[in-house]
């Protein structure tokens, strides 16, 4: 009995979207290093013949970006917790007010999901007894141990995945050569955009080619409009 509750548990555990909170994180932070980092760069190398200039940038845009990136999303995560403390708090009153109204709208939400009426009743009654503010938070209110917004995770994981994306194409102009450095700077991005489309979507389970596909084009539109602008100012630095 034992082991097959604990392999259970292993398998509940494989699910992707138990990975969704830091895994979007990541994503997100790593692709923005990378991203906003090689465009910093292509953009100053399109107008400077100097390489000091364009690591200077990189290098501002690196720091810059991986403690915008985790404050951004310490701040936005945060609120999100306030809205999910102040529903908590309200949900609380109300069963202290209301608790036949509250007990009725909880059979309610079983019986819509396909329940027999009586059976939903008996239901939200016995989760009641056994944990009412519990069942009306997961099942009212849709908040749960996966879903419920980890600021600080958050945080750490966007500021370090962004400042690992980063550091890409920092190497890339520290160590490459000066000519023609934007395209290897454009190269050595979409390689690396590839990669981390590839493993992001094989670590949610979705399809590798769609978001290579995807990151791709975005990445070659982004870092082709910094040195769009790179080159309309024509400033040699």
């Amino acid at each position: 009995m034992s082991n097959n509750t604990n392999n259970l548990d292993d398998y509940l555990d494989n699910h992707y979207i138990h990975r969704s909170n830091w895994l979007r994180a990541a994503v997100l932070g790593a692709n923005d290093g990378i991203l906003s980092t090689a465009s910093i760069a292509i953009g100053v190398a399109a107008a400077s013949n100097l390489r000091e200039p364009i690591i200077l940038a990189t290098l501002a845009g690196l720091v810059a970006g991986a403690l915008s990136m985790a404050a951004g999303e310490y701040v936005s995560v945060s609120s999100q917790t306030d809205v999910e403390r102040g529903d908590i708090e309200r949900e609380k009153q109300e069963l202290l007010e209301i608790p036949d109204i509250e007990l009725q709208r909880l059979a309610e939400i079983y019986e819509k999901r396909g329940l027999k009426k009586t059976t939903a009743l008996v239901v939200a009654k016995e989760l009641t007894e056994y944990d009412a503010l519990g069942a009306h938070v997961r099942d009212e209110l849709g908040i749960n141990e996966i879903s419920q917004a980890k600021p600080i995770q958050a945080a750490l994981t966007s500021g370090a995945a962004f400042t690992l994306g980063g550091i890409l194409p920092l190497l890339v102009t520290l160590f490459l050569p000066l000519q023609n450095i934007e395209y290897y700077l454009y190269g050595f991005a979409i390689f690396f955009l590839i990669i981390l489309g590839g493993l992001a979507a094989k670590t949610g389970g979705s399809s590798i080619g769609k978001a290579i596909i995807r990151i791709t084009f975005w990445g070659t539109v982004a870092m082709g409009l910094t040195a769009l602008v790179g080159y309309f100012f024509g400033v040699n630095i």
